[in-house]
């Protein structure tokens, strides 16, 4: 069930930013698919809303997996999207992921620390436990949140931001995601989407300068609604 103008899911909107809730499945920036991406799903609600002729701007602040759910931030104007840049490049936000996994993790809670490196041709990134060449630091905290009878639910605190980052991550602790056949999973969700959740998210407005805290509900489906 992919994203359309009229059921959009606005979670916060005012003149500088408009945050939506992700379903599985949409791609927030177009690709080679040529299927329509969410970056231009909420131009058309903007058009519509606000009877805005011509071309309305809205800037990618930062992309979600097309299987994962949840938060998508995108500005406005150029100046919100330049700040918004800024505060995701320079980690001055707070991220708050949910993973339903396989496998209860080694502890109730801990830090991860690898260092991905990211293969363009698979689109995968792998996790070594120590640097090697072309890879980026990657940092993640997880908790278990409630435990479900086949799976364990964990609540993610990302430090850094890398390709895949909780995807490999969790793999490597064999605790791949339910549904992410690319990691490890035995099987794909039905709809094609993977158990990973964009939940909450927290930042100082750009141009207002007061902190916002989005949290975003996940989809409908029986092991969501059990956490």
């Amino acid at each position: 069930m992919h994203s359309t103008p009229e059921n959009i899911q606005v979670l916060f909107e005012d003149n500088h930013l408009i945050i939506v809730n992700k379903r599985p499945g949409d791609i927030v920036q177009g690709d080679k698919t040529g299927d329509l991406p969410l970056s231009e799903v909420v131009k058309k609600y903007i058009a519509m809303k606000y009877q805005k002729p011509g071309e309305v701007f809205l800037g990618v602040v930062h992309r979600l997996d097309r299987p994962t759910s949840g938060i998508v931030v995108f500005a406005r104007t150029s100046k919100a999207l330049a700040r918004m840049n800024a505060l995701f490049s320079e980690r001055e936000t707070q991220k708050t992921y949910w993973a339903v996994v396989k496998n209860k993790p080694p502890r109730e809670a801990d830090t991860l620390i690898h260092f991905l490196k990211r293969n363009p041709k698979q689109n995968k990134s792998y996790a070594y436990s120590k640097e090697v060449p072309d890879s980026k630091k990657a940092i993640l905290h997880y908790k278990i949140i409630k435990e479900l009878t086949h799976y364990s639910a964990l609540e993610i605190a990302l430090e850094t931001g890398r390709h895949h980052q909780i995807r490999s991550q969790l793999a490597t602790i064999n605790c791949p995601i339910k549904g992410d056949l690319k990691y490890g999973f035995d099987r794909s969700n039905e709809d094609g989407s993977i158990h990973l959740h964009a939940r909450k998210l927290t930042f100082i407005h750009p141009v207002k300068k007061e902190e916002v805290v989005i949290t975003a509900p996940p989809p409908k489906d029986v092991l969501w609604d059990a956490i």
